[in-house]
């Protein structure tokens, strides 16, 4: 579904991404995975347009994205939800996700998906988006993301800052949402365990290059863990 092809990516003199190479499958969770500072937040911002590619190619679906703006790679079909979060917490729960159905035709609802997955949205539907807890707001952030109805979503690090019970519920919903096989999902993590658990495939980043990559049950084999650990 998204084929990332030598990707290429400066800040000032300093070359961030290195010739980065990436695949994403339908019905598939691919895992990218690297310590704090090697590019994954930037490669994201990329893929989304946020910063733009210097070399390389970006092709969704078999249209040639690279240069697209990001609320047309949005009508295209990715989502986004950012490292952070980034809800408006002025807005309430339901402001929130009707953000999120900006790229969709007029009198488009809210998806009835998003409370499924992730039912104490429903509960706090007039609650501003800043009084909830940093799980509910992941929660929230994932929800507004999923209202676009995108087929790729990608996450960055969802897992930062959240309380277990509430990463169980997120890998629950991930889960699930792949194993329906109409969307592809890119899953940026520095937590192994919750990576490894979720992940078809995987790469692995060091200093703006993809340096390992694999299916997601060969991640012990190929020792990742260590790897992230050095």
């Amino acid at each position: 579904m998204l084929t990332v092809e030598n990707l290429n990516q400066y800040y000032g003199g300093s070359h961030i991404l290195r010739d980065v190479s990436l695949v994403a499958r339908p019905g598939k969770v691919t895992a990218l995975l690297g310590r704090n500072g090697v590019g994954k937040t930037t490669l994201l911002k990329t893929l989304m347009g946020l910063v733009p590619a210097r070399t390389g190619t970006l092709t969704f679906e078999d249209h040639d994205i690279t240069r697209a703006r990001p609320f047309d790679r949005v009508r295209a079909g990715l989502g986004y939800v950012p490292q952070g979060r980034e809800i408006f917490p002025r807005l309430t729960v339901r402001e929130n996700l009707l953000m999120g159905l900006a790229s969709q035709p007029g009198g488009a609802q809210i998806p009835q998906r998003v409370f499924e997955l992730f039912p104490v949205l429903n509960q706090m539907l007039n609650r501003r988006g800043g009084d909830l807890s940093g799980g509910q707001q992941q929660q929230l952030a994932i929800g507004r993301a999923l209202c676009g109805q995108p087929r790729l979503l990608i996450l960055d690090e969802p897992t930062e800052g959240i309380q277990p019970s509430i990463i169980k519920a997120i890998e629950h919903a991930i889960r699930l949402l792949a194993s329906e096989g109409r969307m592809a999902i890119l899953l940026v993590e520095q937590y192994y365990d919750f990576a490894r658990a979720l992940a078809d495939d995987y790469a692995l980043m060091e200093r703006g290059e993809i340096i390992l990559h694999g299916a997601g049950a060969d991640m012990e084999r190929d020792r990742v863990r260590e790897r992230l650990a050095v």
